[in-house]
């Protein structure tokens, strides 16, 4: 997953964060590195979404947090991915195994 939308809310959805917090955040729990251009584009798609909105002002290191609209938003892209994750998973289950998955485990 590495839709920046979705990455900024979540790392926000458990604090306040500036950029470069966000990208280390980021980079923590999804493996994704965001380029500084990606994330500060996106900061600004989601501030003028009024998803999130800056906490003060910290000189060059702007913190922000995330509003009600962008916690809505993050609830309903999580619930869509997890019906994505449980139909996939559910066909996974039901789908044969490879034939040489089949032949190494006769093998065994």
């Amino acid at each position: 997953m590495n839709d920046p939308t979705i990455l900024i809310l979540t790392s926000l959805s458990s604090g306040e964060r500036h950029g470069y917090a966000l990208l280390q955040d980021i980079e923590r729990f999804a493996g994704v590195r965001l380029g500084p251009g990606t994330l500060y584009g996106a900061i600004g798609r989601l501030e003028q979404r009024g998803m999130i909105e800056p906490v003060g002002d910290s000189g060059r290191r702007r913190p922000y947090r995330l509003t009600a609209a962008g916690s809505l938003e993050l609830e309903s892209s999580l619930a869509q991915m997890r019906t994505i994750v449980d139909e996939g998973t559910a066909r996974l289950g039901h789908r044969p195994a490879p034939a040489t998955m089949r032949t190494t485990e006769a093998l065994a």
